[in-house]
Formats: structure tokens, C-alpha cells, sequence
């Protein structure tokens, strides 16, 4: 039937063995290609998919350098999960470089070349108010940072898996212009439209609208990475995520809704909702159910695909909705403020339709709902406040 021949691979520093089976040619590949590279490995996303693919008997090469404490502060700082990722997985290399240096991504890409199965990239500068302080960083970042990164997966492992951590705000505020009807507590969508009962889906046009200087780079990179998939033929998927959240975020008030919203509440700093009565909704998907959307995909990707990927009606909540359930899992009450001015590009409600990236991936399902994920980040920051 077959046999099996193993071989030490300098690169990665261990023996590697294949399965000799003239039959099971998608068992060597498997096995062969069993390098997972992600950019941004010790932020939210990141460290959720290092992870992962790390439980799944990957190995993991993590890029990140701590731009997020540039970009936010101290307090936003992803050293400390780094410094667990490297504790707490074999296997886990860390890579502190930038995304932009093309020449360190080319030698990183090439020294793996034949092994890598996908690269994930979740590197970003994520803030709409930040992008306007420094549009040039913000844009080198998410727009150059992204073909930096494809041209090094083209030249150096065109086979392997290309996953793009995009966002809802590519769609800039086109959907504000929906009917939306005020309730006690959120906006919420006029009940004959066609968006209603499932959410905002792939269709709606990325055009003519404002995005805010963050939501134009990430377009840039969001349309990049398609074509990559359809141009060249690579395995490229985009995932435009609404508000990814879970324990792992280091939240800070510019980017991080539940997870800033978690650490005012337990550790009573002021918190200022901006504009739209505090009734503005977010869906909101937890970073393991975003990472297995990701893993499904590269079982079976289809190159140049994009999927809106949120909580969709299965978990969303308004600002007033989310301080309520703060309180109530924290135990205290919170100390808030409203300002009418909103954030540029800003929406008023959004949900997303998720419902093609399910008719793709039947077997794909959701395993946490917003009392679920709250509680987790409720529980993780008064840990990390101790």
C-alpha cells in the first residue's frame, strides 16, 4: 500500500515525515506544507488563529512588532499576549518585523518556501480617528503592508492559502442610508427591507460614499487581495469583519468597542459614547468563530472571494444595549458620557449577512453569542487587572 520516508529540514530544525501513498497525494501536501504564517500573531485575531492552527499540529510563524502601542499607547500593547503565545506553544516561532520591510518579509517567506499551507495576515492600523492624524502611516501599513505581503507569497509560496482580515468599513457609511427606524434602544432596519432579516450582504457598492482615511486604505488592500485571486490565480479570501471582539483584544477607546468598553466597567475610567443617541449597532463575532471561518476556507478556498463576516442576528448589540450588559456582568454601574458628535464614517446600524460564506461551508457554525463573549472579556480584564 505505501510506506513512509522521513527527512530533516533545516529551516524548521526537525524531522519531517511523508506518508508514501500513491493514492493519498492530498495527505503529502498536508503534511508537507504545515507552516502557517500570520502577521499580527499577538493582536486579537492573531493570537486566535496562532492558536488555532498551533492546536491543529501547525506550525506557527508569528510577524509582529507592537505597532499597536505605537499606534494607541501602552495600555494598548499586545507584548503581553506575545509573551504568553511563546509560553504556552510549541512550535511557535515570533518574528518581530514590519510588514512594510519587503526585504525582511522576503527572507522570512523565502527561508519557509515549500512549506508554508497559508499565510493569515490580521496586521493593521485600525482606527478611522487615528488614520487622520497620520494618513501616510496608515495607508503604508494597510495598503503596502498587504501587497508586501502578497508579492512575498506569490514569489516565494504561490500555492499556499492567502487570508485577509478585511472590515465592514469598506463600505464607508452607504449604510446609513438605509431606512432605519428608531427604537428605545438601537437603530434598527425598516422590517420590509430586503437587508432585514439577515443583514447587509456582499452586494452593496464599496462606491461614492465616505469611508474615513482607514476605511480607504483598507479598500486598497481589501481589492488588492481579490485580485491577487483573480489575476494571478492565487488562493486569496477576504473577510470583512464587523466588530471582532474577545478576551484576547487589547481594547483602548479608539479601537476595541466591547473590549474598551469591558475595561471601563471593570475598572471604572470614564466612558464617552459618540453620537447617534448611544443607539448605533454593531454585530459582533468572537475571534475563535472569525479564525474558524479562516480554517474552513483553507480546506476549500475559492481564490479571490470575499465574505462579510460578523455576529450577524446571531450577536449584535447597540452602545446602550452593550453598557447594560457590561454592568450587569461586571456588577457595577458605569460611568458614561454622551457626545453628539459621531466618528467620520461611522455606522449607524450594521449587521452582517452571512449567509453566503454559510451556502459555501455548510458545516461552519457559530459558537459564541454576545452574553457569552462579554462575559469571556469581562472575566479576562478583571484577571489582567489584578
Amino acid at each position: 500500500m505505501g510506506g513512509g520516508v522521513g527527512y530533516f529540514d533545516p529551516c524548521r530544525k526537525r524531522v519531517e515525515f511523508f506518508i508514501c501513498v500513491h493514492w493519498c497525494s492530498s495527505v503529502v501536501f498536508y503534511i508537507a506544507m504545515s507552516v502557517v504564517i500570520v502577521s499580527g500573531a499577538a493582536g486579537l485575531i492573531g493570537s486566535e488563529t496562532t492558536r488555532f492552527f498551533s492546536s491543529k499540529g501547525m506550525d506557527v510563524v508569528g510577524v509582529d512588532n507592537d505597532m499597536r502601542a505605537e499606534f494607541f499607547g501602552a495600555e494598548a500593547s499586545t507584548a503581553w499576549n506575545r509573551k504568553r503565545l511563546e509560553a504556552d506553544l510549541t512550535g511557535y516561532e515570533h518574528v518581530d518585523a514590519d510588514i512594510r520591510d519587503a526585504q525582511a518579509m522576503g527572507s522570512l517567506f523565502s527561508r519557509y518556501a515549500g512549506h508554508v499551507m497559508a499565510v493569515i495576515h490580521t496586521a493593521a492600523q485600525p482606527s478611522h480617528d487615528w488614520a487622520a492624524r497620520d494618513p501616510v502611516k496608515d495607508f503604508t501599513v494597510n495598503a503596502n503592508g498587504t501587497l508586501t505581503l502578497l508579492e512575498a507569497t506569490r514569489k516565494h509560496c504561490p500555492e499556499a492559502v492567502f487570508v485577509f482580515t478585511s472590515t465592514n468599513k469598506v463600505y464607508g457609511d452607504t449604510p446609513n442610508n438605509l431606512p432605519l427606524v428608531e427604537q428605545e434602544t438601537r437603530w434598527e432596519l425598516d422590517a420590509s427591507h430586503r437587508y432585514a432579516q439577515h443583514g447587509i450582504d456582499e452586494s452593496m457598492s464599496i462606491d461614492q460614499c465616505k469611508h474615513s482615511l482607514f476605511g480607504a486604505s483598507k479598500v486598497a488592500a481589501d481589492v488588492l487581495v481579490q485580485e491577487y485571486g483573480r489575476y494571478f490565480g492565487m488562493k486569496t479570501g477576504v473577510f470583512r469583519g464587523g466588530c471582532l471582539t474577545g478576551p484576547a483584544h487589547s481594547g483602548t477607546q479608539l479601537h476595541g468597542f466591547l473590549a474598551y468598553l469591558a475595561k471601563c466597567a471593570v475598572t471604572g475610567a470614564p466612558y464617552t459614547v459618540f453620537g447617534y443617541k448611544g443607539k448605533q449597532v454593531r454585530d459582533n463575532i468572537h475571534s475563535h468563530d472569525l479564525v474558524n471561518m479562516f480554517w474552513h476556507f483553507i480546506q476549500h478556498p475559492r481564490p479571490g472571494e470575499v465574505y462579510n463576516a460578523g455576529g450577524s442576528r446571531h450577536s449584535n448589540c447597540s452602545m446602550l444595549e452593550g453598557i447594560r450588559l457590561c454592568e450587569d456582568l461586571s456588577g457595577r454601574e458605569m460611568k458614561w458620557t454622551y457626545s453628539d458628535e459621531n466618528r467620520i464614517g461611522d455606522h449607524m446600524w450594521w449587521i452582517s449577512d452571512v449567509s453566503k460564506f454559510r451556502s459555501h461551508y455548510p458545516d461552519w457554525e457559530y459558537r459564541y453569542g454576545l452574553r457569552e463573549i462579554m462575559q469571556e472579556i469581562v472575566t479576562a480584564t478583571q484577571e489582567r487587572a489584578v
